[in-house]
């Protein structure tokens, strides 16, 4: 008991109560022995009475006080019995829920170890900083994809640049045959869209006539 409440080893203290559960179960084992031998002292008593009941009265009541004794003697036996058996109950119980806390106390600790400093307050403020993070994140990202490396390139100046290549392309093929591919002269015609109105192209059409007809008055007079 002594270990029990404080003293010894921890292991001596878990034993205790299985050491005492183990005493209190022999002790009931011997006193269970002990009832069965005790039914078998009465009802052999009782048997001689009920022999000697007629033909030797003193061996009767000699058999029926001896049937009294142990009478008494067994319900002192099962009364300890009843005792032990409440005894091995509680003990059980009581180790039970000594162990159930010893449980529940670890539990604590692994939880109060697995938090350490942890509150929510940390929690709060951790969240906050992997928002700003994701948030930095995106902008990052936003700022890769929307902002290429390098000099901007205008589409005015492309555009220009290859005016200059078709047009050096178009002279290359005037050189080399003498006449103006007509897939070049209709790559380069402009569109609808671009075209002069059709009243325009008529007056024009009419100042080049003309044009045409003084050139060739000047060259009739010249010659």
């Amino acid at each position: 008991m002594w270990s029990w409440f404080g003293g010894g080893s921890a292991q001596a203290r878990k034993d205790s109560p299985k050491n005492a559960i183990l005493n209190l179960r022999s002790q009931l084992d011997m006193l269970q022995k002990r009832e069965k031998h005790l039914q078998n002292q009465i009802e052999e008593q009782l048997n001689v009475a009920r022999k000697n009941a007629t033909t030797n009265k003193n061996v009767a009541k000699a058999a029926l006080r001896r049937k009294k004794a142990n009478e008494h003697t067994l319900e002192q036996t099962m009364a300890q019995i009843t005792t032990l058996d409440t005894q091995i109950s509680s003990i059980e119980s009581a180790n039970i829920n000594h162990e159930t806390l010893l449980a529940m106390q670890q539990a604590g600790k692994a939880m109060k170890q697995i938090h350490g400093k942890l509150t929510p307050e940390k929690v709060d403020e951790t969240m906050d900083e992997l928002r700003e993070q994701n948030a930095l994140s995106e902008e990052i990202v936003n700022a890769i994809t929307t902002n290429p490396i390098g000099e901007v390139i205008d589409d005015e100046d492309l555009e220009a640049e290859l005016d200059e290549i078709q047009q050096e392309k178009l002279d290359e093929d005037i050189l080399k045959t003498g006449s103006v591919p007509v897939a070049d002269i209709v790559h380069r015609m402009p569109s609808v869209a671009n075209q002069e109105p059709v009243s325009n192209r008529g007056q024009a059409n009419q100042e080049d006539d003309e044009e045409a007809e003084l050139r060739k008055l000047q060259a009739e007079m010249a010659m």
